[in-house]
């Protein structure tokens, strides 16, 4: 499980303002904090249940620029929740989506690509837990996953603040949603995003969103 368009996109449309204190749930090989540490002056810390990804992660970590600003935690959310005592002010979090369905004999990547361990319920008794006052939660779904989302966010007392949609080409289906959460309600804004004007033609806004992450652009 490497870098991938979802996680690159929600890295750079999560809005990093005024961050002081970040966490990156589910880090794999640690994009999105990564990410974030070059978008911001953050303390980042990332959490990640699998062991070998962990690992990497630490290693990608150490050899960046901003290893003194992240650090790397092997362990579930849900425990890291009960035994944390800092407060974030921003969640970032590119789930595991797929439910009910054919799973690899890869146990990591059935880890990371499953909702088994990480439902939505449980993203968001963490984030009720571990954010601040005015703290955001940004994540990154499917469309269908992402219609139920914030209807079950409003359980926790969470607004929804900001959507993307994210289309593959001009004329295809949404397949990705991403969503700002806060504990506060804001002005609600939605955009939408198209990746490709035709194969491999990637469009002005996605390369405006992406190109401080990809040496090409």
């Amino acid at each position: 499980m490497k870098v991938g368009t979802d996680g690159v996109l929600l890295g750079a449309w999560t809005d990093t303002t005024g961050a002081q204190h970040i966490l990156d749930i589910g880090t794999g090989t640690g994009l999105l904090a990564l990410m974030l540490a070059q978008r911001s002056l953050a303390n980042i810390d990332a959490v990640e249940i699998d062991a070998d990804a962990c690992i990497q992660a630490r290693e990608n970590v150490t050899r960046s620029p901003f290893w003194d600003r992240i650090g790397v935690y092997q362990c579930s959310i849900q425990d890291y929740a009960t035994t944390c005592s800092q407060r974030y002010d921003l969640l970032v979090s590119n789930p595991p989506f797929f439910e009910n369905a054919y799973k690899t004999p890869h146990q990591a990547r059935t880890l990371a690509r499953h909702s088994d361990r990480l439902e939505q319920v449980d993203l968001l008794q963490a984030a009720e837990q571990l954010l601040s006052e005015n703290g955001r939660l940004a994540v990154i779904y499917p469309s269908e996953s992402a219609k139920i989302f914030p209807e079950k966010a409003e359980a926790f007392g969470f607004f929804c603040h900001r959507k993307l949609y994210v289309k593959p080409t001009l004329n295809s289906p949404i397949k990705r949603v991403l969503i700002e959460l806060g504990k506060n309600q804001s002005e609600y804004q939605e955009t939408t995003l198209t990746i490709e004007a035709d194969r491999h033609i990637y469009t002005a806004e996605f390369i405006a969103l992406i190109k401080d992450f990809y040496l090409k652009y």
